[in-house]
């Protein structure tokens, strides 16, 4: 084979180009979207290579929603999608990547809501009832009850603080998007409550505060912010018809772990004072049998005897 002959097999041909040459008589009309290459960046626009008949022009103020975008994000060589608004009578094609970007937007925040993923945003301004945010572009709310686990007094708090969040509402048609904060810490909480939970064994002997008392018993904060209940049967080892009769709110008191089980702590007062009863008689049997000259029973054995 010459060379040729193998210059003239690698050139291309008429076919090779047939698809650019179709793009490039193709007519496009608004609303289209396409992609292009960015060949230009000014201060005021960017210019876009269609692949077609005419370049296409983006100003400005149709590059973006977001209120902090910059121009010179924009580089030379980068891809873009936008949408077609109008063709002048100078055959300039004019864009808008806001609307394009708006389409894709909308599409990928409800996959986020579908797959509950986590994004973090940063909170731009406090307004009646909630504040405001922006996601891929687009405008979102995030209620005040949305915010945290307890109660915002001061929303402009938030302001230029950063958030992780979750999408809770998509609505492209009144362009309404919703986000939360308060789901990611309501499972935080309950994973550390947990995790907090874990660390304890039934059987357990300590000491809490009685925060609230029920008709049906009491429940006391044993520290590390964790309550369980002690019921009424568990009060004392007496039949009594209110909780009041024994205890009061605020009051220090010794419980037992008698139960763990989906997150709920079972506590018990009368197991305590059973177990400090039979301490009691295990230690008077020892003192009776010590007394004796042939006494060999030791405090040790003998409290070996009983279950506690």
């Amino acid at each position: 084979m010459t060379e040729e002959t193998n210059v003239t097999e690698n050139m291309p041909s008429m076919a090779d180009f047939e698809s650019e040459l179709e793009n490039s008589f193709k007519k496009l009309k608004e609303k289209d979207m396409i992609t292009g290459t960015v060949i230009g960046v000014s201060e005021t626009e960017v210019t876009v290579d269609l692949g077609s008949y005419s370049e296409g022009i983006i100003k400005l103020e149709e590059l973006s929603n977001d209120p902090h975008f910059s121009i010179k994000s924009i580089q030379v060589g980068d891809q873009v999608s936008a949408e077609v608004l109008y063709e002048d009578v100078e055959g300039r094609i004019f864009l808008s990547r806001k609307n394009a970007y708006d389409v894709l937007s909308w599409d990928a925040l409800r996959e986020m809501l579908a797959n509950k993923t986590v994004c973090n945003v940063k909170i731009e301004e406090a307004v009646n009832s909630g504040v405001i945010t922006y996601l891929n572009g687009i405008r979102a709310f995030i209620p005040a009850s949305q915010l945290s686990l307890q109660y915002i007094e001061d929303l402009n708090s938030f302001v230029g603080t950063k958030l992780d969040v979750q999408v809770i509402e998509v609505n492209q048609e009144d362009n309404r998007l919703i986000l939360s904060a308060k789901m990611l810490l309501k499972e935080k909480a309950l994973a550390d409550k947990n995790s907090r939970i874990s660390k304890l064994q039934p059987g357990l002997i300590l000491t809490g505060k009685v925060e609230t008392i029920v008709p049906y018993g009491a429940f006391v904060n044993i520290g590390e912010d964790l309550t369980g209940l002690v019921h009424i049967s568990q009060i004392c080892g007496r039949r009594i018809k209110s909780p009041k009769e024994i205890i009061k709110e605020g009051e220090s008191v010794t419980v037992k772990i008698l139960d763990i089980k989906d997150g709920k702590i079972s506590l018990s007062m009368k197991a305590v004072q059973e177990n400090a009863e039979i301490l009691d008689d295990a230690a008077d049997a020892a003192y009776e049998y010590s007394s004796g000259e042939e006494a060999s029973t030791s405090l040790a054995s003998l409290l070996g005897k009983f279950k506690l």
